[in-house]
């Protein structure tokens, strides 16, 4: 679990305004942060299969985020691809 503070370091950074919180660039940004600390967990516990079926589950709504974001604002998904380092 992220903690608060790397939470809202993240939040505005990928915001579009100032009181955004749920906009898919933001919650594409915070899923990621928590799908790398997940898959830290997931290297030392490798047993951990309910963890492991929450890390599927988040990357899956992040894959649909994409997905969508993809067909409605190319721009700002190409960018966000960019800045949070996703494809190669």
């Amino acid at each position: 679990m992220i903690d608060q503070k790397k939470k809202q370091d993240i939040i505005s950074k990928h915001a579009i305004s100032k009181n955004d919180v749920g906009s898919i660039q933001t919650q594409v940004a915070v899923l990621t942060a928590r799908i790398q600390e997940l898959t830290e967990h997931l290297e030392t516990n490798k047993k951990d299969r309910h963890a492991r079926r929450g890390l599927l589950q988040m990357v899956g709504r992040r894959k649909r985020f994409l997905a969508h974001l993809k067909k409605t604002d190319f721009e700002s998904y190409a960018g966000l691809i960019k800045s949070l380092e996703l494809r190669k």
